[in-house]
């Protein structure tokens, strides 16, 4: 079988350990053809390409404009380019394959022209991976709005939100409150196509020794003495990147360590934090390599979620799952519209609070910091090896095959 993959995330090598790679080279283990498009930008400066390894094929495609770190703009006159950059490259470089299935993750929400085409040529299945609600999402940071001119984008968007719901013969959700919000909000779609396939990978035990953890720590300029609390990811807007700054300043205990790795919009304002008011509790990195940063994570003691507190649609954010694999607990500061602090809670391996409380942060910290941190983290890679195992997501899209 042929299976064709469409993303946003720019995938720089199929080497790379993540959600979307480790899902293709499990189709490639059960003996089908991977073929994988992935966007590449004006300023990369390339001609479209494809790499492959083994059977995938991972075609990098010109689309014409830029995405990342750019203004909101430019990220959406490209995002209008970026089907006709990708039909062009399957007919370009894919141009005699016949596709049995494709699969497609959101962001964005702009590929219904592309699948359309695939399967009205191929009579492909298709399958939406829902890894983002948007325009709800911008709707919530405040970055659109539904009334006025920016209710002309917002209005827009969500039509091809609906098309592309509409396209889709399933929708693969995160978690049971993402399945119910896309079922409440869009009652046209049939519910029986709705079902759960929540961020998943293979599984590898990413956990270290007191020895490898003293030489990582070392290497970083990390104290050996301290409980460390890690951050990794994006800082921009959908972190709520002032709220987690309040809770830094308030962090008092001497025993605690923030480690902040990452980048993003938003990124400035810990910096400017760090650099005026000089934490002696908090350490700041800029975002490090995959590898790196999984093996750093190992030899820190507790990972942090972040997500602001206007959001009203449930992210489930896959970070979770590096912490997992380390098995480290995670403390999950978040909206009340996202359930991953129930499946957190529920599954004994960590704390939640909303994102709007820093006092109620303060005490979680205590709490965390008087835990058996070997359990909790025991008991979320029990929990990852049960739930989120890539194994089990590709035999459900596989079951739909006749």
């Amino acid at each position: 079988m042929n299976v064709l993959f469409l993303t946003l995330t720019k995938l720089t090598s199929l080497r790379d350990t993540m959600v979307y790679t480790d899902m293709l080279h499990t189709f490639e283990k059960r003996g089908h053809s991977v073929y994988a498009i992935c966007p590449l930008e004006k300023k990369d400066s390339r001609e479209s390409f494809v790499e492959q390894e083994g059977n995938i094929r991972l075609l990098h495609a010109n689309i014409g404009g830029n995405y990342f770190n750019v203004g909101a703009i430019e990220k959406g006159l490209t995002l209008l380019k970026l089907e006709k950059g990708y039909i062009k490259g399957i007919t370009e470089k894919f141009a005699d394959v016949h596709f049995d299935l494709i699969i497609y993750t959101t962001p964005p929400i702009t590929f219904n022209n592309v699948v359309e085409f695939i399967k009205k040529r191929d009579q492909a299945m298709s399958y939406l991976m829902l890894k983002d609600i948007f325009p709800q999402n911008a709707v919530d940071m405040g970055m659109m709005s539904k009334q006025g001119l920016k209710g002309f984008l917002y209005k827009y968007f969500r039509r091809k939100e609906k098309k592309l719901y509409k396209v889709s013969d399933f929708i693969g959700c995160m978690s049971p409150a993402n399945m119910e919000y896309v079922k409440k909000h869009n009652p046209e779609v049939d519910e029986l196509k709705v079902e759960l396939s929540p961020n998943s990978i293979i599984i590898r035990d990413m956990s270290v020794g007191q020895e490898k953890r003293n030489e990582l720590r070392t290497k970083y300029g990390i104290p050996l003495d301290k409980i460390v609390f890690v951050y990794g990811g994006n800082l921009g807007k959908p972190q709520g990147i002032d709220f987690l700054v309040e809770c830094l300043r308030k962090v008092r205990d001497e025993g605690a360590l923030f480690l902040i790795i990452g980048d993003g919009a938003d990124q400035y304002k810990i910096q400017d934090f760090v650099d005026n008011e000089r934490p002696e509790n908090v350490l700041l990195m800029k975002r490090l390599p995959k590898e790196d940063f999984d093996l750093l994570v190992s030899s820190c003691d507790i990972g942090l979620i972040f997500l602001d507190h206007r959001f009203t649609i449930p992210n489930f954010p896959s970070r979770l799952l590096s912490y997992m694999q380390s098995k480290i607990p995670t403390l999950a500061v978040t909206d009340t519209a996202s359930d991953v602090g129930t499946v957190i809670e529920e599954g004994k391996f960590g704390w939640w609070c909303e994102s709007n409380d820093s006092d109620a942060f303060l005490g979680k910290v205590a709490e965390a910091m008087e835990s058996n941190l070997t359990k909790l983290g025991e008991n979320g890679f029990e929990y990852l090896k049960l739930h989120y195992d890539v194994k089990d997501s590709v035999n459900s899209i596989l079951s739909h095959i006749k």
